[in-house]
């Protein structure tokens, strides 16, 4: 029976490669093969999963399938980067995946023509709604606090909106831009987890002409930096920073700080692996790339779009009073 299984798994997904290979003469930038926006639904969202390492896919197919779940997804797209992977290990993924959706909105697989970190950002013709989640595959957030971000975009439809911020600020003494974290300030949100409008992809990945095209070359020549691109982007187009939202639980299975035990589940493991794939497992360095990529995209559009925004948005206001119970101050409305 599995046999049988991986062989139907393996020849549905030479089907739709060769499908796949088919569309892959339309160029995804030629406007007539855009949706009409009218047509787009508003009232969901997809979701764009980028996949690269075979190391993680026990965990992407977690988070996919807890995409798939939540009411307000129409579809979710696991968009795969990484050329070198076996057709038959991806045949198996797929056929996993589309399992796992049961019941929720459908999960496709989706093999990328190049590693390019700028294919992610390609507009689609799957993409039928209005708003679309970019994130990555080693990252989890709880359903409550990813539909209040939902609600958040709905009510700022041009703002970027995430859940982990950076930002950029000037180096006086070197003359120059620098990649950093403020206690107080962002201008950026990261592909961890973003939300926008589904135009901007086109925006990213057909507008802007030459200028844009050479800033998508330094995101290829960097191996780095898409999502900050897409910041300059969309900054420059709405004339505003993003919106950071908080939530009530979230997960970076990539980032190493996290090297708790957490059970008997595995997940220790599974992390330590996700971690050492990670681009930013060199901080030090990863700054230094991503600062450098500010400056260059900077210099080529010659002006600096990212804009401050202050605070985070959370989805209830409790009492901020403290209360003592059990010999202990907490907040009086626990």
């Amino acid at each position: 029976m599995n046999l049988f299984l991986t062989s139907f798994a393996l020849l549905f997904f030479f089907f739709n490669s060769s499908l796949s290979l088919r569309n892959l003469t339309v160029d995804p930038c030629d406007p007539t093969v855009q949706h009409d926006p009218r047509t787009l639904r508003s009232d969901k969202i997809t979701v764009l999963i980028n996949g690269y390492s075979e190391s993680r896919t026990p965990l992407l197919q977690s988070i996919a399938a807890k995409y798939s779940a939540a009411p307000f997804v129409s579809a979710v797209l696991v968009l795969w980067g990484n050329p070198s992977t076996p057709t038959q290990t991806l045949a198996r993924l797929s056929h996993n995946l589309t399992l796992s959706s049961f019941g929720g909105a459908t999960i496709s697989l989706v093999r990328q023509r190049s590693s390019s970190l700028n294919a992610r950002f390609l507009p689609r013709t799957a993409i039928r709604t209005v708003a679309v989640l970019i994130c990555d595959d080693d990252v989890e957030i709880d359903g409550k606090s990813l539909a209040f971000a939902f609600r958040v975009w709905e009510s700022n439809p041009s703002r970027l909106i995430g859940f982990f911020a950076r930002s950029h600020d000037i180096d006086l003494s070197r003359k120059e831009w620098i990649y950093t974290v403020h206690p107080d300030r962002y201008s950026i949100v990261l592909t961890k987890l973003m939300m926008m409008r589904s135009d901007y992809l086109f925006s990213y990945s057909c507008g802007g002409g030459p200028v844009m095209g050479r800033m998508r070359s330094v995101v290829d020549r960097a191996r780095n930096c898409e999502d900050v691109l897409m910041n300059f982007v969309i900054a420059d187009e709405s004339k505003a920073g993003p919106i950071l939202v908080g939530a009530k639980w979230a997960r970076d299975w990539g980032d190493k700080r996290n090297e708790e035990e957490d059970g008997g589940d595995g997940r220790r493991r599974l992390k330590g692996a996700v971690a050492e794939v990670g681009l930013s497992s060199r901080r030090g360095e990863h700054r230094k790339r991503r600062g450098k990529c500010i400056n260059e995209f900077h210099r080529v559009l010659g002006r600096m779009p990212l804009r401050y925004s202050y605070g985070k948005v959370v989805n209830s206001v409790g009492e901020q009073g403290l209360c003592r119970k059990g010999g202990k101050l907490v907040f009086c409305d626990h």
